[in-house]
């Protein structure tokens, strides 16, 4: 099954504003859908169901020095860059948590053959661009929400989700639910 690991963050309106004022740049954008938007800690490909109770014991281990925590949704930005926009975000700001997270569960995983995080950057996804239309006004968008606040999200578990592939777009399902 193809896999990560991911803190879910709920659709608002800031959000969905966000979405809105993208739509009308008329750029050729594909939105993550309001049910799958998240912070991915690891993606983790195709793994064997068999590795599942493993990797449950640790994000157990990985997480148990770390207490429920708040992060702030903050500021649009581009992946990989404003030349070549591949993705469009929103920055995910706390107190290091889910940089330590990411480093706690990439030390764990990396014995079954997991690649490390070179420069992880906790980011919540929101659309990918699918062509170079309309990048100038897309570009305008981010410059003007550089800074904007899209709200808080309370961090009181971390999941394992498996991501099912469909034409129409993928269904993220609940594998593992792991208590901070």
């Amino acid at each position: 099954m193809r896999a990560f690991i991911a803190i879910d963050v709920e659709m608002n309106d800031k959000i969905r504003e966000i979405y809105d004022t993208l739509k009308k740049t008329n750029a050729k954008l594909k939105f993550v859908e309001p049910q799958n938007i998240h912070l991915t800690i690891k993606f983790l490909g195709e793994i064997d169901e068999k590795m599942v109770e493993k990797i449950k014991e640790d994000m157990e281990e990985a997480t148990k020095e770390i207490k429920p925590f708040k992060a702030i949704l903050k500021g649009l930005g581009v992946f990989p860059n404003e030349r070549h926009i591949r993705v469009i975000w929103i920055g995910f700001n706390d107190n290091g948590e889910t940089v330590a997270i990411s480093k706690n569960i990439d030390e764990r995983l990396c014995k079954y053959g997991f690649k490390k995080e070179k420069d992880f950057k906790p980011h919540v996804t929101i659309a990918r661009m699918k062509s170079i239309e309309a990048k100038d006004k897309v570009i305008q968008v981010i410059k003007e929400n550089k800074e904007k606040e899209f709200g808080e999200v309370d961090c009181n578990t971390i999941k394992l989700k498996q991501s099912i592939l469909r034409p129409e777009g993928p269904i993220y399902k609940t594998i593992y639910e792991c208590k901070l």
